[in-house]
């Protein structure tokens, strides 16, 4: 049953194939059997998905529910929920369990239905590109143990790519749920800004961050997506606007589609086997009726250095409230106020969270605030222009996700600009805000390739109707991997 599509699952459970609680056990199962070898885990949460899952099966026997009652799901530890520890991956919040709910998790599971098997691992505080900041430990590639599943969100894709749950919860600031997604053979998908609501979503940098979904397909994705999105008062950035259906439109066919392939993202720096692949998918789409043309998006190469000033700069704001005082780890035997703050964030903070708080502290003190916190925010209206033009002629952007496959483990830990440039052909999305997808297109020596489509405003649906009628065509995500089939 673990690798039967959302979809099947759904109608299994309708059609008491199964129960809910049947299917949470066999999950719950490979997860004691799997995941020690994996670590993409947090917290598994046995006893209440077990509970969620009878209430589940009550619901369905009386005919009600949707199309996610009953289904598994796993949470990114870095949303808030009622009674389970929300660690965000970091020693800060090792002791913190969240009062509330956050609004997808109520969306989720009070809503849709769907039985919350545990919460992933992640880089700390969303901080970094290849899961390894974790106070928690490193999360291993399940298609290679000896190297990264991706960050932020490499608890979730390993979880999803070694059939340990069906879907997970995943976030975006940077490329988070993209480049994992790319890694681990897995469609993943960061909406709008303002789709999907953040509160109760531990904030990174808010102009950036946005919540979305990791899945085996667009089709189980568009189902997750569906039951997350939409208006939510409690968060000032969520927009109002209504969402359609996501799932329906899937089987459209795409004859007449336009794809812009900007030339930026084919340039030096992209391995020579992941160009292959890509291009091997534009002729998959083309032979679909799309019409592919070269577009130029001449501000991309900026989006590295824009992007940390002003990444950086929100966290080190927002990260001012882990004092030690409040609530999350506080320093032992302090001397003075002073010393808890020093202790306790000193303590409480890695390397890679201590480095961004630095780095975003100096660009917004004084004296530097205009020369490199102003002056990036300029740069990102030219990239978000980039894209706005892009738009008047093509309907998606399409690219790599990443350039190059998965790396070993430990190989970029001591170098911090090597590992930022992971995230170069994702980080442009979030500075726009616009909508942005990735796929697998084929492997290299044995490891997934990703392929990146991105989308004008509130367009997902597009999105998620192209990449669904490229998995009609292929069979790339379909593929397991070894030891974990």
């Amino acid at each position: 049953m673990h690798r039967q599509s959302i979809k099947a699952l759904g109608e299994g459970l309708r059609a008491k194939k199964f129960s809910s609680r049947e299917l949470t056990q066999q999950y719950l199962q490979r997860i004691e059997a799997l995941d020690p070898q994996l670590n993409s885990y947090i917290s598994v949460t046995a006893e209440q998905a077990l509970a969620q899952a009878d209430a589940a099966d009550t619901r369905l026997a009386r005919g009600e529910g949707g199309p996610l009652t009953g289904i598994p799901l796993a949470q990114k530890d870095i949303f808030c929920t009622q009674g389970v520890k929300t660690s965000c991956g970091s020693k800060m919040l090792d002791n913190f369990v969240a009062p509330y709910d956050a609004t997808i998790v109520g969306k989720l599971h009070a809503d849709a239905g769907m039985v919350m098997l545990g919460k992933c691992n992640m880089d700390e505080f969303a901080m970094g590109s290849s899961n390894e900041t974790s106070w928690y430990g490193p999360v291993k590639n399940p298609w290679d143990t000896t190297r990264v599943p991706g960050g932020s969100s490499g608890g979730s894709v390993a979880a999803v790519a070694a059939g340990l749950a069906p879907a997970a919860t995943a976030t975006d600031t940077g490329g988070s749920i993209r480049q994992p997604a790319a890694l681990t053979n897995l469609t993943g998908i960061k909406p709008t800004y303002g789709r999907v609501s953040r509160y109760g979503m531990i904030a990174f940098a808010s102009s950036l961050d946005q919540a979305g979904v990791v899945a085996r397909s667009a089709e189980d994705a568009a189902y997750v997506l569906q039951a997350m999105s939409g208006f939510d008062p409690l968060d000032s950035t969520s927009i109002d606007r209504p969402v359609g259906d996501l799932v329906t439109g899937l089987g459209q066919s795409i004859k007449g589609l336009r794809i812009g392939l900007p030339r930026e993202y084919f340039a030096e720096g992209l391995a020579d086997a992941v160009r292959s692949r890509v291009m091997d998918a534009v002729k998959v789409l083309e032979a679909q009726g799309a019409v592919i043309s070269e577009i130029s998006l001449p501000n991309s190469p900026l989006s590295v250095p824009t992007y940390y000033v002003v990444a950086p700069a929100e966290a080190s704001s927002n990260l001012a409230r882990y004092d030690g005082v409040r609530y999350g780890h506080r320093a032992a035997d302090a001397k003075n106020l002073e010393d808890l703050y020093k202790r306790s964030r000193a303590e409480g903070f890695g390397p890679e969270v201590q480095r961004r708080i630095m780095v975003g502290t100096y660009v917004l003190s004084h004296g530097y605030y205009d020369a490199y916190y102003l002056k990036a925010q300029k740069v990102r209206k030219l990239i978000y222009d980039d894209f706005r033009r892009a738009f008047e002629s093509v309907d998606l952007v399409l690219g790599p996700t990443t350039t190059d496959v998965a790396f070993a483990l430990g190989a970029k830990t001591d170098d911090p600009v090597s590992m930022y440039l992971n995230d170069i052909y994702t980080i442009a999305a979030n500075l726009a805000g616009i909508p942005a997808l990735s796929l697998s297109c084929g492997f290299v020596d044995g490891l997934p390739v990703g392929l990146q489509l991105m989308g004008n405003y509130f367009d997902e649906a597009r999105l998620l109707n192209a990449a669904h009628q490229y998995q009609q065509a292929t069979d790339w995500h379909m593929q397991a991997p070894k030891g974990f089939e």
